[in-house]
């Protein structure tokens, strides 16, 4: 049996890891932390899952795909940790990455709902329509429950053979897929993942300046009393702004209403930095989200944090192979969660496939279609024709 070695116990190598298992490797990984990693960016209690893509149709397809291959892990883990809450996309100026989302929409048939924005406060009573020039409405989309569902494949890994070891890397042998540990000890297999998240700089020269890391701010709220059943009903809200807009995810599955930046800080330091945001941090946050929000004054913080993206410049994926033997997956900014499992699956099919190995950078990037071979049955027949 061939074995495999995953650097990174986040959504990305843990997906890839069911993926390597389901196709019979033998499967390590190894993570600098506990597992679930309170650190990682792949562990908070939510990330988003949506069409909606401005004028990237390829990662819109994608998106499709995405979705079966959560299903097929739902039904491997026996229980899913998607809750379905639709989409509401507003802005505030005309044309913009809104108008382009609903021209690529319609133009894969998908569904779109045209708000007029004074219909807003009346359908969502905890929103204010001030400012508000162009909204949208889809009903797919949810949101994915990213703390349990990293908890629950890694336990699903674990009962299926696959080992986890915790240790830090120090130093990646792509040619031998091979790791050398801090504190001496090499780990190495027949293939390697490198899935390090906003660590992987420090590990691959090539990726410095390419890939930065970056800290972005998270805060819970409570709504005031009058807006909770609004806001426990509510669709995932994307409120985009030329100055700054934010996201908001409303409180499924016993989880907080969370607000978050839509801009990307590019700083920061993912093994240094606390994970405390401070009160100026999230004051920058809650100062984008109260001109929507009705009786703002209303809602009270219950926490704030930081957590760590790894982002390319102009939000691509960065998956591609280091030699024959290697592969680096990287640059998932704040969207990558939503493509874990379909990613995972891809790159499992290509270890050890030239061919499909060598198709990964572009699929991933979203500038071209899967190959044969690259995706379960089920993935592909899910995507847009």
């Amino acid at each position: 049996m061939p074995n495999a070695l995953v650097l990174g116990a986040g959504i990305m190598g843990l997906c890839t890891a069911w993926g390597l298992t389901r196709a019979g490797w033998s499967v390590t990984v190894l993570e600098q932390d506990a597992v679930p990693n309170p650190r990682g960016s792949s562990v908070d209690a939510h990330r988003l899952i949506r069409h909606a893509y401005g004028a990237e149709a390829g990662y819109q397809r994608m998106v499709d795909a995405g979705f079966a291959a959560w299903d097929l892990l739902w039904a491997e883990l026996g229980e899913s940790h998607f809750v379905p809450t639709g989409v509401l996309a507003l802005a505030s100026a005309a044309g913009g990455w809104l108008a382009d989302s609903r021209a690529t929409l319609r133009a894969a048939g998908h569904a779109v709902e045209d708000l007029p924005p004074a219909a807003i406060p009346a359908r969502f009573p905890m929103l204010r329509d001030a400012g508000v020039v162009d909204a949208l409405a889809t009903r797919p989309g949810g949101v994915l429950l990213a703390r349990p569902v990293v908890a629950a494949l890694a336990r699903h890994l674990a009962a299926r053979g696959v080992r986890f070891e915790q240790g830090r890397a120090a130093r990646v042998d792509p040619a031998r897929a091979a790791l050398v540990l801090d504190g001496g000890g090499t780990r190495q297999a027949d293939w390697l993942v490198l899935a390090a998240g906003p660590w992987a700089p420090r590990l691959l020269p090539e990726l410095r300046g390419e890939v930065v890391a970056s800290r972005q701010i998270v805060v819970d709220l409570e709504p005031p009393a009058a807006h909770r059943a609004a806001w426990a009903a509510a669709p995932m809200l994307l409120d985009l702004s030329p100055d700054g807009g934010f996201y908001a995810v409303p409180p499924v599955a016993g989880t907080a209403l969370k607000i978050g930046d839509h801009r990307f800080s590019r700083r920061g330091d993912a093994e240094q930095d606390s994970r405390a945001a401070t009160p100026a941090e999230a004051e920058a946050i809650l100062a984008l989200a109260r001109p929507r929000l009705a009786d703002a004054a209303g809602y009270r913080v219950l926490g704030a944090r930081a957590c760590y993206y790894d982002v390319e410049e102009a939000e691509r994926f960065v998956v591609r192979p280091l030699g024959d033997r290697a592969i680096v997956m990287s640059g998932f900014s704040g969207h990558g969660f939503k493509f874990g499992a379909v990613l995972g699956l891809a790159v499992a099919a290509a270890a050890g496939d030239a061919a499909l190995a060598a198709a990964l950078p572009r699929w991933a990037a979203g500038q071209a279609p899967p190959p044969p071979g690259m995706l379960p049955d089920c993935c592909r027949a899910a995507m847009p024709a």
